[in-house]
């Protein structure tokens, strides 16, 4: 296993992965798959793919560790990009099919409206994160303060969330909303758990080391 992740295709193929959602709306849209509104569709079913990546990408760090596969950690970037791309697919599909790309009245609805605020918000730092994912970038800002940045995923999270719960809360549809909260509490609460246990285990030593 340690070493398909490590062959050369591995990424494009993690690539190509990615890519089938996007592939799939594509060829329901032209084929008339998407219901009997297909603006309301897409712009629901990117915005789902992006807390799909989400997820996905939070879950890498506590793969690596709990499988013992540093491997995964190389993957971990691209899988990161496309959050941001899924969510730029979503934003960009209520700013045409709702908006008409009317800038003004985009900026208003944003100001007006709580749920889309704050997936707004959630935007905003994901363009932040993904204009800094390369390695120029970390040399530029510095390691600490890049790690810093990129810990914003965690509001992001928080704030994706919510604006998934604020939009079904129209239509007391909270099932598919239950289910992601489990599944981001489990892997937030993982990182709580391994920074309580570092802390703990630091703490220890200090101890030893005074005696």
């Amino acid at each position: 296993m340690r070493k398909l992740l490590l062959h050369s295709l591995a990424k494009p193929v993690v690539f190509v992965l990615c890519l089938l959602p996007l592939a799939w709306l594509v060829y329901a849209a032209l084929s008339n798959q998407l219901g009997a509104n297909p603006a309301e569709a897409l712009i629901r079913s990117t915005g789902d793919w992006t807390l799909r990546a989400l997820c996905l990408v939070l879950a890498v760090t506590p793969l690596r560790v709990v499988t013992a596969t540093p491997q995964l950690a190389r993957f971990r970037r691209m899988l990161g990009l496309f959050v941001f791309f899924y969510a730029l697919l979503h934003l960009l599909g209520y700013g045409w099919f709702d908006m008409g790309f009317e800038v003004a009245d985009i900026a208003v609805d944003i100001a007006k409206r709580p749920f889309i605020l704050v997936g707004f918000a959630a935007f905003v730092l994901l363009l932040l994160m993904a204009a800094t994912s390369f390695n120029r970038a970390i040399r530029a800002l510095g390691a600490k303060r890049w790690q810093t940045l990129h810990r914003t995923v965690y509001a992001v999270a928080g704030l994706a969330l919510l604006h998934f719960f604020w939009m079904r809360a129209g239509k007391n549809d909270f099932g598919e909303v239950a289910v992601y909260a489990a599944i981001l509490s489990l892997l937030l609460g993982w990182r709580v758990w391994q920074a309580a246990r570092r802390r703990a285990v630091k703490a220890g030593s200090a101890a030893a080391a005074s005696r």
